[in-house]
């Protein structure tokens, strides 16, 4: 039941963002991401708008229910990840008009997050139990830089839960991805 109202939240947040426009400022674009090592594709779903979707093994901390075994200290953990973000630039205007990068999307956005961590390969702790989600909105930053170096920072407060039925709010989650556009 809850995994069925998941994919409706989800649905409901990116199945109906699409904005159009007459001009297309955003483009879709491959990535390769080493600091959190995986692959991401970003597509426009409008004139400022796109959805992207990443997968691979991130490093990550713990929620606060999945601290048991531990007595102290900071958890931590490399788990495989499913990352869906659907991001609104605010500033791709602005930014062309001062003659500043937007290739690739460089720009600054506020998102729609929702990440899917499974079981931990290794670290301190599992760090997770079995499979969590997350979702929150956030505001962020992507650049270009170069021929094809990426980053991308964001930041938000998140409400996330786990297949055993555990669920809170965290106040603030970070991401932080270097890598290369293809």
């Amino acid at each position: 039941m809850k995994l069925k109202l998941f994919v409706a939240i989800l649905y409901c947040m990116f199945g109906f963002s699409q904005v159009y426009s007459q001009e297309e400022k955003t483009t879709s674009v491959w990535r390769i991401n080493f600091l959190n090592p995986g692959i991401e594709y970003e597509m426009p779903t409008g004139g400022s708008s796109t959805f992207s979707i990443g997968t691979g093994i991130g490093y990550s901390g713990s929620y606060p229910h999945s601290d048991v075994g531990l007595s102290s200290g900071f958890i931590t953990s490399f788990n495989p990840f499913l990352d869906l973000q659907q991001k609104w630039f605010y500033n791709l205007d602005i930014r062309k008009t001062k003659g500043l990068n937007v290739t690739n999307n460089s720009g600054n956005f506020l998102s729609v997050r929702a990440l899917t961590r499974g079981e931990s390969f290794f670290g301190n702790n599992n760090g997770t139990d079995k499979l969590d989600f997350a979702v929150g909105r956030t505001w962020g930053i992507q650049r270009k830089y170069g021929k094809n170096f990426h980053l991308l920072f964001d930041m938000g407060p998140i409400y996330y839960f786990d297949i055993e039925g555990r669920k809170g709010f965290f106040p603030l989650m970070i991401q932080l991805n270097l890598g290369f556009d293809l």
